[in-house]
């Protein structure tokens, strides 16, 4: 598999100890570089001599002078050395930055033996296909390969393809000793977007779940996993802001009888509401592609990958911020009836339902939406 084999071929290098001074870390997946990182720790840095041996900085605090420094110093309590060092980024600000680089390029022409420097350039992102990197991205790339890359090994740590992402989780599961079915492990992958790390922590939860059936089914990840009901909500909203009522009633019923059913109706409900700020968010600021969602949507309140183009499609359908206020306010009076201990909530929830996929009624001067006539 493509997208591993960077990370495998490190791995390789620190069990046979065949290291270089300096390595890059190119890439924000979090799933290699932690995988990388753990080779280190179990093959260079024994656990009780952790804090003489492994350190961490960022060079947006610590001079890289000091970082160097320390690096040429042997310890006199540990065999060797590891040195993780972050905001690669500001080797290249504005300015002249060439110095920089000569230290560290001085360093690896004289390194220290028993001493290894990682410089992490974690704020470029490569995707699973490297011809849709982002222009900015490869501009970064290509500057770290043309200095950096003349006496320090790269190591990329790109997304993965959804395809190898599955075969992974299959291969996985063989070594836990779990099956997983081959609609499961391709849901998982599609409702966390293809993020490694998330689909590693989630899988093992899966396994644990799965306890002694050693089988993990769809509806094992449709339970458990968090992003494959938010999955199920954004087709629900899909019908609805497209004003699709059967469509929109079927996803609610599929809803409901997956999982806890409907005594998990406010838990949903929840999730209606904050999709629809969202969507108020996207409107107000005229969001039109991912760039600009990320930076409209605050951290805490941003969607999965798989649905950034979905949402800021639905949000367009709506002709003003009116119409998603009023949504906003039915889904609160939704809330209240469902607290009051109704005789049905699923009555309660088809009926909101039905009121948001209705064409809104036009506004009167002195009348707010839900007080109109009928």
């Amino acid at each position: 598999m493509r997208a591993f084999a960077q990370a495998d071929r490190f791995v390789s290098e620190v069990q046979a100890r065949r290291l270089r001074p300096a390595y890059v870390f190119v890439g924000d997946e979090v799933f290699f570089r932690k995988r990388c990182r753990e080779a280190i720790l179990e093959h260079l840095v024994p656990e009780e001599l952790r804090d003489f041996s492994l350190f961490d900085f960022d060079l947006g605090e610590t001079d890289l002078a000091e970082v160097l420094d320390r690096a040429r110093t042997p310890s006199l309590m540990a065999p060797f050395q590891v040195f993780f060092v972050r905001g690669v980024k500001h080797l290249f600000g504005r300015g002249s930055n060439e110095d920089k680089l000569a230290a560290i390029e001085s360093y690896c022409q004289d390194p220290n033996p028993d001493a290894v420097l990682i410089l992490v350039a974690d704020h470029i992102s490569i995707p699973a296909d490297a011809r849709r990197m982002e222009l900015t991205d490869k501009d970064r790339y290509q500057r770290i390969r043309d200095t950096l890359g003349q006496y320090c090994a790269i190591v990329e740590l790109a997304r993965v393809e959804e395809g190898e992402a599955v075969r992974w989780i299959g291969e996985y599961c063989v070594t836990r000793a779990v099956k997983i079915d081959p609609d499961a492990a391709r849901e998982l992958v599609d409702a966390l977007g293809g993020d490694m790390m998330m689909i590693s922590n989630e899988l093992e939860k899966l396994i644990l779940y799965a306890g002694e059936k050693k089988r993990i089914t769809l509806g094992d990840v449709e339970t458990m996993v968090l992003a494959a009901k938010q999955r199920s909500l954004y087709e629900l909203t899909d019908a609805i802001s497209a004003k699709d009522r059967v469509r929109a009633l079927q996803m609610l019923d599929a809803i409901l009888t997956t999982g806890v059913g409907d005594e998990a109706a406010i838990g949903h409900l929840y999730m209606l509401a904050k999709t629809f700020r969202q969507m108020l968010v996207i409107l107000e600021r005229n969001v039109r592609d991912q760039r600009m969602l990320w930076a409209a949507l605050w951290q805490g309140f941003r969607v999965p990958p798989f649905a950034a183009d979905d949402i800021i499609k639905q949000a367009r359908r709506y002709k003003s911020k009116r119409e998603l206020t009023r949504a906003i306010r039915l889904v609160a009076k939704t809330d209240l009836a469902l607290r009051s201990n109704p005789v049905s909530k699923r009555l309660v929830l088809e009926k909101l339902i039905l009121d948001l996929t209705a064409e809104a009624k036009p506004e009167v001067p002195g009348w707010s939406q839900e007080e109109l006539p009928v």
